[in-house]
């Protein structure tokens, strides 16, 4: 696979950005944003998906941290 030219990447983070924001009005409820899904993975490199799904995985889960803290979860069967 070559690189992605300018024009390539700027695609695939528009079709990032659009999908994104289709999630966060619809609190992450994929069904309402399948087009912008469709038009995100034949934008980007199949790697890039993978990658940008893990990272808004984190960046949920580090906003979540941020704004309730860290709990951890009670350890069952320990003495």
């Amino acid at each position: 696979m070559s690189a992605p030219t300018m024009e390539e990447r700027k695609a695939c983070w528009g079709a990032r950005d659009e999908f994104w924001q289709c999630l966060d009005r619809h609190g992450d409820d994929a069904s309402k944003c399948e087009k912008l899904r469709l038009s995100f993975e034949s934008r980007c490199p199949q790697q890039w998906v993978k990658h940008f799904d893990r990272r808004r995985d984190f960046l949920k889960y580090k906003r979540k941290l941020e704004t309730e803290g860290y709990h951890p979860a009670e350890a069952t069967g320990k003495s």
